[in-house]
């Protein structure tokens, strides 16, 4: 009887010492429990729009966790939090973590959408970051001119700097990009890629050409006309016109005939619809717009 007694007695620590650790290894994320509770924690706040006890949260699981499956919600989410947060280098910091650490996530395809929009943030304010330099305005200086030498657009030099005129004066520090700006279309991808100096900016839904109809090679913006008229067999189709399909933006390319546009459809942008150009949403086209200047590359693939 004793030595039933003992046996029970043994058999009852152990499985309070084996529920003991069970509780440790969930707290320690050991189990998964810490890491999934923080990020629901960190859901939680964010919801309520408590954004640092969402960061806390976020980045601790992160910090303790970096290579749990936890840690790539955890990424595109505090990505979310920082940009909330108009915190847009650290938001671009944690996209391009996942992008780089978990480049087979099921939240690629999130990241890099969200990772464009920060990427235009950051371009249209007056932050510098990696891509920007600073010029120091000098008598005889003009927007266009510290425009054109940095590779951009008057439009973008007075966004990023929030003036509300063209007026400059010396010594004044303007923010401007640092490096060049390039346009890739992917007709199968139905994508237009904008880069500078080959780093991933932002990509757009576009439509091409029917039967396969755009133009492949590299070619240069030669003309940039907002609010475009169309002519179209003898036409002259005005811009307020809602027969006019080249929407708000036109970026002529040089090859006589073809160019990137806006859309007088609403809808969401499809497939093969356009006579051979490159047509996207009105935003977006005046986006790219504002920021690519005449003579930037077009390179357009199958």
């Amino acid at each position: 009887m004793r030595r039933h007694v003992i046996i029970a007695a043994a058999v009852g620590v152990a499985a309070v010492a084996g529920i003991g650790l069970l509780v440790v290894a969930s707290q320690q994320g050991l189990l998964g429990g810490k890491a999934e509770q923080l990020l629901a924690q960190a859901i939680r706040a964010a919801q309520q729009t408590q954004w640092p006890e969402a960061q806390a949260a976020l980045e601790e699981l992160i910090a303790t966790f970096p290579d749990s499956s936890a840690a790539v919600d955890a990424l595109l989410k505090l990505g979310e939090v920082y940009a909330a947060q108009q915190q847009f280098v650290e938001a671009r910091a944690m996209y391009r973590r996942l992008l780089e650490h978990f480049p087979d996530s099921s939240l690629v395809s999130r990241a890099q959408e969200h990772l464009g929009r920060v990427n235009v943030a950051l371009l249209f304010s007056p932050i510098v970051t990696d891509l920007d330099a600073v010029h120091e305005v000098r008598p005889g200086d003009t927007l266009g001119k510290i425009a054109s030498s940095s590779g951009t657009t008057v439009e973008f030099v007075k966004r990023a700097n929030g003036l509300k005129s063209d007026v400059i004066r010396p010594q004044q520090k303007l923010k401007v990009p640092k490096g060049r700006f390039q346009i890739l279309v992917d007709k199968s991808q139905r994508q237009l890629l904008l880069t500078q100096n080959n780093q991933f900016i932002k990509s757009y839904a576009i439509a091409t050409g029917r039967d396969n109809s755009t133009p492949e090679g590299t070619f240069k913006v030669i003309t940039k006309v907002p609010d475009p008229t169309w002519y179209s067999q003898g036409a002259v189709v005005p811009p307020d016109s809602p027969e006019n399909i080249l929407g708000s933006r036109w970026l002529g390319l040089d090859k006589k005939g073809y160019g990137i546009h806006g859309s007088a459809d609403p809808a969401p942008i499809s497939q093969q619809q356009t006579a051979g150009c490159v047509r996207m949403n009105n935003g977006d086209v005046e986006e790219i717009f504002a920021i690519v200047p005449i003579g930037t590359e077009v390179t357009i693939v199958n």
